[in-house]
């Protein structure tokens, strides 16, 4: 596999963008490697500027489940771009994208659109905090929820990967605010309100952890988020910034049954822009500005060319909910049963967390159910395992704590193709 290009333009990079990158988990650093730059996508394939061609599992971090340029969407871009990229100014798209959204997913009975997750989980924490007039906030150890400074506080994704579990520049006054449970750990969470009695704003969570790799919740764990959420009169918040539509149409709230109070929302919803979202109940959205005094304000908010692309994947998804989810979660598991099987066969030590279409391969002797289990991976072998599969023409995210995802483009073919590479690449490890 040739990567002349990539390297001689991750050189000049570095020397123009902090560390090359625009996003740290996109430098390679975790899998001992140099990033590569992409030239071109369609469907389940990406190729990078050397030509080399991969079957991609990170769809750009989850947007894409249609996969890459999806006919319907590029031609809504097309047809929607001709007539500008921007007004500041109310679009019909957008009034159709929330009733969409709505449609979709009921608890969100208002939503703001933003820019992307950060502004939308910042906002959402914002608005919990003036709605209870409570400042604290309950967050789960590994579970990463944007840069802003109340989530910079053992976080998952990149900060995990990169073994920062804080960031510099965050006061210490506003991480103090911000307490940390163990996620699929109820009783963390009633020692944490107990000892800060009165004083929770909100208690937020991603429904399914995504970013200390692909992490589910235990039975009965959301659900009874929402019963101390109720009898503490304390929000629930659910990031569904991956989950949101990935899993089902009304998201994880409506996977697991489970209502939250406030919802965050990204990545789909923008069809390969960028994007956010945040909403819920009336009485709590109608405290933000202008209809109250919550302020949050985006030049860009509402976009007509990502809500074009936004709303004509959730259409697509929509008026195909009948059979979509399952077709998909379907390759999802013959990916997760094949590998299992076969790292068993070669007794390599390994465990798949996977639901609906996302999974990860954790190289772990024990089961992985929150962040300290998920931290006693072997990160060496996952980076020998990446590379093996690179070659192999396998895109994988580029490390350990990290989510795969599959879109409707991925083929029969696609999948036998991942399984083979797969058990070459376990022979070698």
């Amino acid at each position: 596999m040739k990567k002349t290009k990539s390297k001689t333009l991750y050189t000049k990079a570095q020397s123009l963008i902090p560390g090359g990158v625009n996003s740290p988990v996109r430098a390679f650093k975790s899998v001992n490697s140099t990033p590569l730059f992409i030239s071109k996508a369609s469907g389940s394939k990406i190729w990078d500027v050397d030509g080399n061609k991969f079957i991609d599992y990170v769809m750009s971090w989850g947007p894409l489940i249609l996969g890459h340029s999806h006919p319907e969407v590029i031609s809504a871009v097309k047809g929607i771009l001709k007539n500008g990229t921007s007004y500041g100014a109310p679009t019909e798209i957008e009034v159709k994208m929330a009733e969409l959204i709505n449609k979709m997913m009921p608890t969100v009975e208002l939503v703001r659109m933003v820019n992307s997750g950060t502004e939308a989980t910042m906002s959402a924490i914002r608005l919990a905090r003036a709605y209870t007039g409570r400042k604290k906030i309950i967050k789960f150890e590994g579970c990463y929820h944007g840069h802003a400074d109340s989530f910079l506080v053992k976080a998952g994704s990149g900060a995990t990967t990169l073994g920062i579990p804080s960031s510099p520049g965050v006061p210490d006054e506003i991480a103090s605010l911000t307490l940390n449970a163990r996620y699929n750990d109820v009783k963390s969470v009633e020692k944490l309100i107990e000892e800060n009695k009165n004083e929770i704003a909100c208690i937020i969570v991603e429904p399914v952890a995504g970013n200390m790799g692909v992490v589910p919740p235990k039975d009965g764990f959301l659900e009874k988020l929402r019963q101390i959420c109720d009898r503490e009169n304390i929000l629930l918040v659910f990031d569904e910034v991956i989950t949101g539509f990935r899993l089902a149409p009304g998201g994880a709230q409506e996977y697991f049954g489970v209502k939250a109070d406030l919802t965050t929302l990204g990545k789909i919803i923008g069809g390969g822009f960028p994007v956010g979202a945040y909403g819920g109940r009336k009485e709590i959205m109608e405290l933000v500005a202008p209809s109250g005094p919550v302020y949050q304000a985006g030049t860009l908010s509402g976009n007509p060319i990502a809500m074009t692309a936004g709303y004509t994947t959730l259409k697509i998804l929509y008026e195909n909910r009948k059979t979509f989810y399952k077709r998909l979660e379907s390759k999802a598991r013959t990916l997760a049963e094949s590998f299992k099987k076969i790292a068993n066969k070669n007794g390599v030590k390994v465990q798949i967390n996977q639901i609906g279409s996302m999974l990860t391969v954790f190289f772990n002797d024990g089961e992985v159910y929150d962040y300290d289990s998920a931290l006693r991976s072997d990160t060496r072998k996952f980076a020998r395992f990446f590379n093996l599969m690179l070659e192999n023409g396998i895109y994988l995210p580029p490390s350990q704590f990290e989510a795969m995802f599959l879109s409707s483009a991925h083929t029969d073919e696609d999948i036998e193709k991942t399984i083979d590479a797969f058990e070459k690449v376990i022979l070698k490890l």
